[in-house]
């Protein structure tokens, strides 16, 4: 996974890709700089809000190929079902009950907040608050033989949290899910926020790392 690309020129970067890539088509086992120098920041996780940003997709497609299921059908949702089965990317918290319960956007929208899901399943889950729709889940995959707890933990989710409509306890536990999720991928420690811990970093690797905001 390639999170974030390192602060360089554009012409320095697409350089450095070439002759890498060059490299290793010449049989050279070496880790291409571009993947080297990945860098993640904690705080990134804040502001991941367009699904035309890399990141976002990175993380999305680390849910997916992990054995994340859907909610209502417990089916493995893998790429081949995430476009055969008409799967997106939909709140976990729902909106319309984020608004009316006065978070706000800059949070309900992030990445943290949203996972994929099948179209039938996020219309049985609407605009409820994630305790009343997650005991009509409950029903449906215990009949189906498959716990729903199991199901959310694939997805990094905490199910109590939701059990109980606690936004705030939600959100940091599955921050903090997502990036240990991104770190293992990485196979590098991200940027704590506050700890200066960047041991695994050169200087010329976090110029700009989670420097630009996505839109919503």
């Amino acid at each position: 996974m390639i999170p974030e690309r390192a602060g360089s020129s554009t012409d320095t970067r697409l350089a450095n890709d070439v002759e890498d890539m060059t490299r290793c088509l010449e049989g050279e086992e070496l880790v291409p700089r571009t993947i080297g120098t990945a860098a993640f920041s904690e705080s990134r996780l804040d502001t991941l809000q367009s699904r035309l940003s890399a990141a976002y997709k990175g993380l999305h497609a680390l849910l997916i190929t992990s054995g994340a299921q859907d909610f209502l059908t417990a089916e493995e949702i893998g790429v081949a079902n995430y476009f055969a089965e008409k799967f997106d990317i939909h709140h976990i918290f729902p909106r319309a009950w984020c608004e009316a319960q006065k978070i706000s956007r800059a949070r309900w929208n992030t990445a943290v907040n949203k996972t994929a899901l099948s179209g039938r399943t996020n219309r049985k889950i609407g605009g409820r608050a994630p305790s009343k729709y997650t005991a009509t889940l409950d029903a449906e995959t215990t009949e189906g033989g498959v716990s729903l707890d199991e199901i959310l933990a694939g997805h990094q989710i905490t199910p109590e949290y939701l059990r109980t409509d606690d936004f705030d306890e939600f959100y940091a536990a599955r921050k903090e899910a997502l990036l240990k999720l991104i770190e293992a991928a990485m196979e590098k420690s991200a940027l704590r926020d506050g700890t200066g811990d960047l041991s695994d970093y050169n200087e010329e690797d976090i110029d700009d790392v989670g420097e630009n905001a996505d839109a919503a």
